[in-house]
């Protein structure tokens, strides 16, 4: 009794460690299971675009095998007896023939390699010659655009060796997973038991099978990893280099730009410090202007011809280009040119200055008024209120724009020119014969006289000046006074210096001097047109009368 309890007791132990051993075996299994499905969780995600690609590329490599093996198919059936099976069975293989060459030309990217979009990058574009600080915004962004490229490149890189090192990891916990079942001396009892408790593998030959399939795909991707090495080096140095000779050409046109924004900052107070010289040394208005013009168009020249030489890569090039072009510019911007031209003449050879009041006629046209301003093309003129106005234009106050090369082709008056501030004046009146013509006579000078005598002495201070330059014949500035006989009496004509800007206002009141002293003289008399009516006659004349009244006979 003894020993019979002694075995079954032996026999119990030995069970119970048989079961441990084999509870110890199907935990090791499980946890491998469990390490192989987070890598399989690992490469089949979704985003896993390395062993998505793969994964076409099979499915090509599959459905051009089938694809062959289906035209075997059809030419056997073809030479075979037409059966109604053999036709039925000939139809479905020709309608999966359509269906796999569809699928085929789906998939035809993937017929060579599955990852050139992701090993090759994409073609850069032309780097840019960063010759001035415009293009240095266009070089940042190709460094930017180069930069980006790289990143997606390191990055496909990057995921490449994460899917190698997974697939390692996966191919050593199946050679282990197969060391288990094939050193395992309950072979046949845990196969039973994985079967059952749904393990990933529940024999040997599903092992081989997964270890075969994920050794190729790991020859597939270190193949691929061995190509994208290199060209990953290649285009990183080729990055490099084109980043550092960008980041060159930029650091040089920045030290260019501010070099030359330097020099035009100095030009442009060298050109303030004369200009207030000028004010300070030179009291003459006009001369403080066309001085100010010709500083600022120098200055203007001078920035642009830093700037033209600092960034035109080819001179010649410019001068030839301009040779060509200068005949067509010549004709179609004649008048452009000829404003230029105009424009020069006037500052040099000071015809007009601004301040001046000139006459100017064009087409037909008379206006005159003071020069506002004088510009490259162009002279602007404010149009004051004159006798031109008075008797011609009747409209006033108008800005009137002159083009410079009115110069050339339209006569023009400055009434202001050489310092010159007063012009001649006129008033005509008509007295009649029997009147006293000269005491008419001295009373228009005595009038011209008490109002003209400051602008007479002005005047004459003027042409002593003048003589330096101009040759003067007469020099007389006192009042003048002229008479004429005309079909009605005794024109009186009586002239003064005035001022050039005010000439309406002194001729309104000398005008209205005379007038007031002629009225006092019985034996003047002015002489206008009238109408005689004589009665009983059918005949009515217009004829010039002697005292301004209408008979009535």
């Amino acid at each position: 009794m003894r020993r019979i309890l002694a075995f079954f007791a032996t026999l119990a132990l030995i069970v119970s460690s048989l079961f441990a051993e084999i509870k110890d075996e199907i935990r090791q299994i499980k946890q491998i299971d469990s390490q192989i499905t987070a890598i399989n969780n690992f490469l089949n995600n979704p985003n896993n675009i390395w062993i998505k690609k793969y994964a076409n590329y099979q499915a090509y490599q599959q459905v051009s095998f089938n694809l062959t093996k289906t035209q075997e198919e059809i030419h056997t059936l073809q030479n075979s007896p037409n059966t109604l099976e053999n036709q039925t069975q000939l139809n479905n293989l020709q309608r999966n023939l359509i269906a796999l060459q569809n699928q085929k030309d789906l998939l035809g990217n993937y017929k060579d390699t599955p990852f050139r979009e992701l090993i090759e990058p994409n073609k850069l574009e032309k780097t840019p010659n960063v010759t001035n600080p415009l293009l240095i915004i266009t070089a940042f962004s190709h460094i930017k655009k180069n930069n980006e490229e790289l990143k997606i490149l390191q990055k496909n890189y990057q995921d490449l060796e994460k899917n190698i090192s997974k697939l390692k990891q996966k191919e050593q916990y199946l050679k282990n997973l197969l060391i288990f079942y094939e050193t395992s001396s309950n072979k046949a009892k845990i196969q039973q038991i994985c079967a059952a408790d749904y393990c990933l593998f529940s024999d040997t030959q599903q092992i081989y099978q997964e270890i075969k399939s994920t050794t190729n795909t790991l020859k597939v991707l270190e193949n691929t990893k061995n190509i994208f090495t290199t060209t990953l080096q290649i285009f990183s140095k080729e990055i490099e280099e084109t980043n550092n000779h960008l980041t060159a050409q930029i650091k040089s046109q920045i030290i260019k730009g501010a070099t030359i924004g330097i020099t035009i900052l100095i030009l442009l107070g060298i050109a303030f410090a004369i200009k207030l010289g000028v004010r300070k040394y030179i009291h003459d208005n006009e001369r403080i202007y066309t001085t100010n013009k010709i500083i600022n168009f120098l200055n203007i020249t001078l920035i642009i011809l830093i700037l033209l030489f600092a960034y035109l890569d080819n001179v010649g090039y410019l001068v030839t280009v301009l040779g060509f072009a200068s005949a067509g510019l010549a004709i179609a911007m004649k008048d452009l040119f000829m404003s230029v031209l105009g424009w020069i003449v006037i500052v040099v050879g000071g015809a007009v200055h601004a301040g001046d009041r000139i006459k100017v006629i064009k087409e037909g046209a008379v206006y005159v008024g003071d020069v506002l301003d004088i510009s490259i093309l162009r002279i602007t003129l404010y149009e004051d209120i004159t006798l031109t106005t008075y008797t011609d234009n009747r409209r006033a106050g108008r800005v009137i724009f002159i083009p410079n090369n009115f110069v050339f082709t339209t006569m023009f008056s400055n009434y202001t020119h050489g310092g010159i501030k007063t012009v001649w004046d006129g008033i005509d009146f008509t007295i009649t014969f029997d009147s006293d013509h000269a005491k008419a006579c001295h009373i228009a000078r005595e009038c011209a006289k008490k109002y003209a005598k400051g602008y007479s002495e002005s005047t004459r201070k003027q042409f002593s000046k003048l003589r330096d330059r101009y040759t003067l014949k007469n020099t007389n500035v006192e009042p003048r006074v002229f008479s004429f006989l005309e079909q009605n009496g005794i024109r009186i004509s009586v002239w003064y210096l005035t001022n050039a800007y005010a000439t309406l206002a002194l001729r309104s009141t000398i005008s209205a001097e005379i007038i007031d002293l002629i009225l006092k003289e019985e034996n003047i008399k002015i002489a206008y047109p009238s109408t005689t009516i004589y009665e009983g006659s059918k005949l009515s004349n217009t004829l010039p009368r002697t005292d301004g009244a209408i008979p009535l006979v």
